[in-house]
């Protein structure tokens, strides 16, 4: 059990010592200084070249939105296109079929938006054409713009009114060439060597030791589970994702899959403190977001070392704890850390199965999902964080009867009002989407459909509803994790989370760097003895607790019809 708890410390500890020069790092190239990678830019100009970008241009947040909208639309009917045909096209050696369009649409949407919500299994449900030319490729963008985005708020915290917020496809072109390319590649190639697939083979027969003949799907796996990580994406190439022994081999690639998730959401945090020169500030908002963390984490691993009680009840001994949908090699301890910090991150990649996770610590990943503000994905994190901020510091100057400023601009009632209506739509997809399926499940549940409202749920009652909950909750996140007792692949659940993804994804973009554009446009008013502080303790207690009263507020009573009535009837 020690080495357990060791392991954890050892994953952590290792992802904060990277991630301090990775931000160092990340902020050089940003901010144009001389770095390592500088023989990559040949090549970014070449792209740049066969774009049409004109890198000197500045572009004004309006039209850095527009850029990114527009290239993700592209992109989006680029997937789709390839997903309904693939069973057409070449790289096919398994035979797989094209996706209807249905599951084509939920997919597309999926690994455009980050999310890499599955209602397929990996190995059967692509082919290696797309798995390369679709998922592959959408990993990296998709990780690129939130990347991106999150740069175009950076002048809203320095000292002078611009108009301008920088140049969005230098910043997405960076992204890739800079950060998400070299570290997927190191990546990618620790799991090559430690036995993941790295070929066009198809299907291998082996014999198992109970003398049947199986098919083991292969192919170039390794490639797309280093950027399903390293972008915080979380698609499994195959259907168990991380739980699969060719996806994550042994103890140290669960290591490393770990620290290679976590590494960039905490890098942005550093990185945004170099940019603007404001370390504190940014130790602030990583303190906040780690309380956040270890008060998730703490409950899940106590929780999945005590085992079920129900499973006590019966005289079977549980000496190693809930073991039920975990790896052996892993243990509850190395999965339940797995389950939080990738659920807190918009990851998603599981190496135990979050359906069979005891109510307290579903609770706790649905939580993660819900705040959506505790390191959180590559770049997105730090914008959702960026919203509590400013409805923190409108709270706090009501507070103390001063005009609320932040980083030396007002804070005024259409900043607040954007805020205000991101964090209430969150709400709304959740539980709006949940109560229509609720719904439709109560009063149509043998509805003339393909797959009948009755034939949903694998987990009748209180876990049934916690399933139909964390499916929204994960797509509005764009998380992609899943209680996968949900039986997901039809039209409904793809079209419905399909709708929520998009929502999920770009209005948490959209609002944050239009404030932080119509903040970077006011004049800039000097800090005095009367300045609200925004990079201590005092403050950074403040956004805590707003960030966990707004969630409270909206999900506790959700989360009292699922989990926590899970969790009582098992006493």
């Amino acid at each position: 059990m020690f080495s357990e708890w060791t392991g954890i410390a050892v994953m952590y500890g290792l992802t904060v010592l990277l991630a301090i020069p990775l931000g160092k790092f990340i902020a050089n190239v940003f901010a144009d200084k001389p770095n390592l990678l500088d023989f990559m830019r040949p090549i970014e100009r070449l792209i740049y070249r066969l774009g049409g970008v004109d890198e000197t241009q500045e572009m004004s947040w309006k039209a850095s939105l527009l850029a990114l909208l527009t290239i993700n639309a592209v992109w989006l009917i680029y997937a789709f296109v390839l997903l309904l045909v693939q069973g057409s096209l070449p790289l096919n050696p398994d035979g797989n079929p094209s996706m209807t369009p249905d599951l084509a649409f939920n997919t597309a949407i999926s690994f455009l938006v980050n999310c890499d919500l599955q209602h397929y299994s990996g190995e059967s449900g692509a082919t290696y054409l797309t798995q390369l030319g679709v998922f592959n490729f959408l990993m990296f963008v998709s990780a690129a713009t939130g990347i991106a985005a999150l740069m175009l708020i950076v002048r809203s915290f320095l000292p002078k009114s611009v108009d301008t917020v920088g140049n969005f496809y230098v910043y997405f072109v960076k992204a890739i060439t800079r950060i998400l390319l070299p570290l997927s590649l190191v990546l990618s190639l620790v799991l090559v060597f430690n036995g993941t697939p790295a070929s066009f083979d198809g299907k291998d027969s082996v014999v198992t030791m109970q003398g049947d003949t199986v098919g083991v799907s292969r192919g170039p796996a390794a490639a797309m589970i280093g950027i399903k990580h390293i972008g915080t994406n979380g698609g499994g190439y195959f259907g168990a994702n991380s739980a699969h022994p060719l996806e994550n081999p042994n103890y140290l690639t669960n290591m490393a899959e770990m620290v290679a998730q976590v590494i960039i959401p905490i890098a942005m945090i550093f990185a945004l403190g170099f940019l603007i020169n404001r370390k504190k500030f940014a130790l602030m908002i990583y303190g906040v977001m780690t309380i956040g963390v270890l008060m998730l984490l703490v409950p899940t691993l106590i929780s999945e070392l005590h085992g079920n009680p129900a499973i006590a009840r019966m005289g079977v001994a549980q000496p190693t704890g809930a073991m039920e949908g975990k790896e052996v090699r892993f243990g509850p301890v190395a999965s339940g850390y797995w389950s939080i910090l990738t659920t807190v991150i918009s990851t998603g990649s599981v190496n135990s199965m979050h359906d069979s996770s005891m109510p307290v610590s579903g609770m706790m990943q649905l939580l993660g999902m819900m705040t959506g503000a505790f390191y959180g994905g590559c770049g997105v994190g730090i914008l959702n964080f960026y919203y509590f901020l400013i409805i923190a510091v409108f709270i706090s100057g009501l507070m103390v009867g001063r005009t609320p400023e932040f980083f030396g601009r007002k804070v005024e009632a259409r900043e607040i009002k954007i805020a205000s209506i991101v964090a209430l739509v969150s709400t709304l997809l959740v539980k709006g989407g949940t109560a229509l399926a609720a719904w439709l499940f109560v009063n149509y549940p043998e509805a003339a459909w393909t797959v009948k409202p009755s034939a949903w749920l694998n987990n009748p009652g209180y876990h049934g509803f916690s399933e139909m909950l964390y499916e929204f909750t994960s797509a509005n996140a764009n998380n992609g994790s899943g209680f996968e007792g949900l039986g997901d692949n039809n039209f409904f659940w793809n079209y419905a989370t399909g709708i929520v993804l998009l929502l999920g994804r770009f209005l948490p973009i959209i609002g944050p760097v239009a404030i932080a554009g119509l903040l970077a446009r006011k004049k800039y008013v000097p800090e005095s003895s009367g300045t609200l502080p925004t990079d201590n303790g005092t403050f950074g207690l403040m956004v805590f607790a707003v960030i966990m009263i707004i969630t409270a507020l909206s999900f506790f009573p959700a989360l009292t019809l699922g989990p926590l009535a899970e969790y009582f009837s098992l006493k």
